[in-house]
């Protein structure tokens, strides 16, 4: 619920991101925070090579806006063999 120009984001960390915060839990951010604003909200390097969705769509500007009510999925990249 936005109010006093805050929004509710969920994040969802995966792999081994877990050790920078639970594997879901709610943000609550000023409006007009970013995709970098999670960052730095859970201690995860911005030089960091990541794949994030927001709203089950990928995202590679880690300074698209936030919306309240938006889910952020954050993974480290995945490899195989």
């Amino acid at each position: 619920m936005a109010e006093n120009n805050f929004i509710s984001v969920t994040v969802k960390l995966f792999a081994g991101l877990n050790e920078n915060g639970p594997n879901k839990s709610e943000a609550i951010l000023q409006e007009g925070s970013t995709i970098n604003s999670i960052l730095e909200k859970y201690n995860i390097s911005k030089k960091k090579k990541l794949i994030i969705l927001v709203n089950r769509i990928p995202h590679y500007d880690r300074d698209f806006i936030l919306k309240n009510n938006t889910t952020i999925a954050i993974f480290p990249p995945l490899g195989g063999g």
